[in-house]
């Protein structure tokens, strides 16, 4: 699923207000964080995720390999947090409605 440029502007609106549930830390992607991922984003679509790495390109190495895992798309990464996307069997009715 592609979104357009307003329905990424919606979600990361959305976003904003919300706290980051998974921490990825010095260990990386491992089976549990990536379980965790995968759960909370069928549970609530849209999540953020802390990125506890130093370097740069670590972590935006390891954003992008986390994105390909859970079959998610990346909204926005600022700072140390990255912003997930991915639809769910049973979507959030408040989300639905921003996606038209």
């Amino acid at each position: 699923m592609s979104l357009t440029n307003d329905q990424k502007k919606r979600l990361r609106n959305v976003a904003h207000n919300l706290n980051p549930i998974v921490t990825v830390g010095g260990n990386g992607l491992s089976e549990n964080v990536q379980l965790e991922v995968d759960r909370a984003l069928e549970d609530h679509e849209l999540i953020k995720v802390k990125f506890a790495v130093g370097d740069r390109d670590l972590k935006r190495q390891l954003i992008k390999e986390l994105v390909e895992i859970v079959e998610a798309q990346l909204i926005q990464e600022i700072g140390n947090i990255a912003v997930l996307f991915r639809p769910s069997d049973e979507p959030n009715p408040k989300l639905s409605n921003l996606m038209r």
